[in-house]
């Protein structure tokens, strides 16, 4: 019997560099597929090279469909708050720019309020010292899916690092 796709939903986090953020994307349980791409900015259909040099406005991020039967956006948001350092503004370890921002694109009324819920238990939990969580929280734009070469990279390049 086929999954019913009527019941997927979409969810869409950048935190760094996608390629590391969709390679743990894909290892949760319920999660259907992802995809690289960017949101945010004010370009139409940018490339990579575009959004690399700043001038777009956008943000990595991947697209998440999901299936909310299999694994809640709770889980998606825990998934997302520990893959990055949400306290660093505009970068992420070495790759600097507005580009690398911390955001969350929500989808509707319900991820808003759990996105916002959860950006502030993560502030008051202490878990990040004394280090102010700068996660954006905006309605979902138009999503640009990037090029195929950077989709599922680390699978198709391997990766260094830990996951």
């Amino acid at each position: 019997m086929a999954e019913n796709q009527n019941f997927y939903k979409l969810a869409t986090f950048g935190a760094g560099c996608f390629w590391h953020v969709e390679a743990k994307f894909r290892r949760v349980e319920g999660v259907v597929s992802t995809t690289v791409g960017f949101m945010g900015g004010t370009v139409k259909n940018p490339g990579y090279h575009d959004v690399s040099s700043g001038d777009t406005g956008h943000a990595e991020v991947v697209q998440i469909t999901f299936d909310p039967a299999k694994v809640s956006y709770d889980k998606l948001l825990e998934v997302f708050w520990t893959s990055h350092d949400p306290t660093q503004l505009n970068r992420q370890g070495a790759d600097m720019g507005a580009n690398y921002r911390s955001v969350i694109f929500y989808h509707d009324a319900e991820q808003a309020v759990k996105a916002r819920k959860s950006k502030e238990d993560l502030q008051t939990s202490g878990r990040l010292g004394f280090g102010k969580v700068v996660t954006q929280i905006v309605p979902a734009l138009d999503f640009w899916k990037a090029e195929e070469d950077h989709q599922q990279y680390f699978e198709k390049q391997g990766h260094c690092g830990k996951l």
